[in-house]
């Protein structure tokens, strides 16, 4: 055998050596992200499960109190600070908590505040917790966004990577009713965007959303059945519509 024969089987050993403990590795890291989701899962759960067996107990007494909207402005009245903390804390939660569905803290909002000033605390929950996803995202990457998604979910958006203008095409998705926003949140941490870029477009492309909600929700507590009917008619209209136009936008950037 020559001595360029054995370099080269070597060589090949060595190739061979290095992927395979590459491939450890990242079997490693797929089972420790893993493992990690699943305990963030459990504990999304066991949270569920302690809040339904709440509402289970005290559900006719808040909902009593509740279908008084004179009693609920009142009370947020009473405790001006506290309660647009607590509304603005737990939106914030939901948005960092992306499998969670963001309606009824907007609802809840525009019902106790009414409409401008529910507004204003739901786009401020989506500013803060919009900017501690960017950043948490640049610090930790996929390890992060890895435990609230699949890598399906990463594939399924690599397009907005050679986007020439991906501020733009972001914005864009975000302003339609019915896509992803919070993961988008969490994906535009993964790309080239700008932090005040990043900022503005997840918060003011979250305005059709809540402003939809926090109409309703206002009008309901205003004895405004009719406005209420109406706006909640247009916000499932504007989903439906917009979750049809999304997959056309996608389609056609794809393509």
């Amino acid at each position: 055998m020559s001595k360029r024969t054995a370099d080269n089987e070597i060589s090949a050993r060595g190739d061979a050596r290095a992927t395979a403990e590459k491939d450890a590795a990242a079997a490693g890291a797929d089972g420790s992200l893993a493992r990690r989701r699943a305990i963030v899962l459990a504990v999304a759960a066991a949270v569920l499960a302690v809040l339904a067996a709440c509402c289970v107990i005290w559900m006719p007494e808040v909902y009593a109190w509740a279908s008084d909207p004179a009693a609920v402005r009142a009370f947020v009245s009473e405790h001006a600070v506290l309660s647009r903390l607590a509304v603005g804390g737990i939106n914030a939660l939901q948005i960092a908590l992306a499998f969670l569905p963001g309606e009824p803290v907007e609802l809840a909002s525009g019902y106790a505040f009414g409409f401008w000033e529910g507004t204003l605390v739901c786009m401020a929950a989506s500013a803060a917790a919009s900017s501690a996803i960017y950043w948490a995202v640049r610090r930790w990457g996929w390890s992060l966004v890895g435990l609230f998604f699949d890598r399906s979910h990463l594939d399924r958006f690599a397009w907005l990577h050679d986007a020439r203008k991906l501020e733009l095409v972001m914005l864009v998705v975000f302003l339609i009713p019915g896509t992803p926003k919070d993961f988008l949140t969490y994906f535009a941490g993964l790309t080239s965007m700008r932090f005040p870029a990043v900022l503005a477009i997840t918060t003011l492309g979250r305005i059709p959303s809540i402003v939809t909600s926090t109409v309703a929700a206002s009008a309901f507590g205003s004895g405004n059945y009719g406005v209420a009917v109406g706006s909640v008619a247009v916000a499932v209209a504007l989903a439906a519509a917009g979750g049809a136009l999304y997959r056309r936008f996608e389609a056609h950037v794809r393509g």
